[in-house]
Order: C-alpha cells, then structure tokens, then sequence
C-alpha cells in the first residue's frame, strides 16, 4: 500500500490538474492499489505544498471519476477498475501513459468493432461533401506521411474522427473524442514502416471513405470493421507482455483533432 511519506515529493507550486494527473496515474499503474486509502489532505499537502482548500478540489475531481471514494471518519479510498470512467478523456491519457498492455488493446478493439462501423454506416447517409472533403484530406495526408510514423498516425486519427463527425451523431463524436488519446497512441504503435504496407492501409481506409461518398451504408460497414479488425494484428510488442510506454507527448499531438472536419 502505498504512503505519501515514501512517493517522491513534489515540487511546490503545482496546480490542480498537474496533483491529478499524478494522484490518477499512480491509481492506475497500481501504485495505489484499490482498497488503499488516499493520503489525508494534511499529508497530501505536505507532499504538493499546496492548500488544503486545493487538495479537497482534487479529491472531489477522483471522486467524480469514479476512482475514490470519500467517507467520513473512513477516509478517502481508492474504488476498484469497474468504478472508474473510463470515457473520462483524463482517465484513458493515464491509462495509456502509465503504460499499455495486451488486455486494454484488446478492450479498446472491442468497443472499436461495437462502434465505428455503425458510425460509418450513419455517415453514408448523413455526409455532406464538406465531410467527404475531410475524409480525403485525412487520406492525402496519410498518403504523404511518407516514412514519418506519427504524422501517418496522426492522420489515421484525423480520417476516423471525419467519419464521427460525418455520422451527424454527436454520441459518435463524443466517442471519437473521448477516446482520441487512447486511439493516438494504438495508431502509433500500429503503424507499420514498409511503404507497401502504408498503402495497403490508405486503401483500406479509401474504401471506408468511397462507400460512405456512395452512400452505401453496407459496405461503409464492412469496410470500416475491415480496418478495425487489422490494427490489432500490427502492433509490434517489445519483450513480454506490455507495450511500450511514456506516452504523455501523444496527447498533446491528438487532443484536437477533433477539429478537422
């Protein structure tokens, strides 16, 4: 169980969202393991340095990610995964940044299939060309990348958000957005380095963006679940099971994509 006493201090000064992103990164990486309680408000205040009215702040801001919970004469105690919203766009930067393994890949796969081929489908029949034109956009840019892994990542990204925002739905744009940090960081890892390999995936997602231009909601479907289901196949793990990690530069690049289109 983790104590305040034996964490690195940090510097004074820090400000809420910095003592956060701590506290919840080391909720995730186990740090703080669930059932542990949070370090009192004094004892958080002797590590950050910072008022006491701020370290309450940053309790209620857990509390309300569903990470802790705060009972009176029980103190402050970290609730297990299932408790924890996990469409909280703070909660999956964490998630990722604390490092990746082969379960939460797979999770996120999952709700991939659940949801961007029903987005794709609704995009055929609500597109405009603007949409299109966002789509094609993402796609050259894909196409130019050229050997620049991130700027390929971050253009697959972009393409998907279109197709959200395409769909007219502002449920499947929120998802979109709530899990572009995650997302940014699995494109990363999955993207390959043979030039033939990047143009097999720029077609891949061609097809996604001439069936919805066509508007046949079918085939947008099944174009859309062809490229969800080989990502997974192209991540390249290091030794053992996790992969790699360090990842807080990934959301500062993808936080706004949301804006193409």
């Amino acid at each position: 169980m983790a104590d305040s006493r034996t964490l690195q201090r940090v510097e004074r000064h820090v400000g809420h969202d910095e003592i956060v992103a701590i506290l919840g990164s080391e909720i995730l990486s186990g740090t703080r393991p669930a059932g542990s309680r949070l370090p009192t408000v004094s004892e958080l205040f002797e590590r950050f340095g910072a008022s006491r009215v701020l370290m309450r702040e940053v309790t209620k801001t857990l509390v309300a990610k569903g990470m802790v919970t705060a009972k009176a004469r029980v103190g402050t105690r970290v609730l297990p995964p299932e408790h924890w919203n996990w469409f909280d766009a703070d909660v999956l930067a964490w998630r990722v940044d604390v490092g990746l393994d082969s379960g939460f890949v797979e999770h996120l796969s999952q709700m991939r299939r659940a949801v961007e081929p029903a987005s794709a489908a609704l995009a055929s029949r609500m597109r405009t060309p603007n949409h299109v034109a966002a789509m094609r956009a993402a796609l050259a840019a894909m196409a130019l990348a050229g050997a620049n892994r991130h700027a390929f990542a971050k253009a697959d990204l972009e393409f998907h958000v279109a197709v959200a925002v395409a769909s007219g739905n502002p449920l499947f744009r929120s998802f979109a957005s709530v899990i572009e940090v995650a997302l940014g960081a699995y494109f990363s890892f999955s993207t390959p380095n043979q030039p033939e390999d990047m143009a097999a995936i720029v077609a891949a997602h061609a097809a996604v963006a001439d069936a919805i231009e066509q508007r046949d909601a079918d085939g947008a479907a099944m174009a859309m679940l062809a490229v969800v289901n080989e990502g997974p196949d192209r991540i390249a793990k290091p030794a053992g099971d996790g992969l790699p990690r360090g990842l807080a530069a990934e959301r500062t690049e993808f936080r706004n994509v949301e804006q193409t289109g």
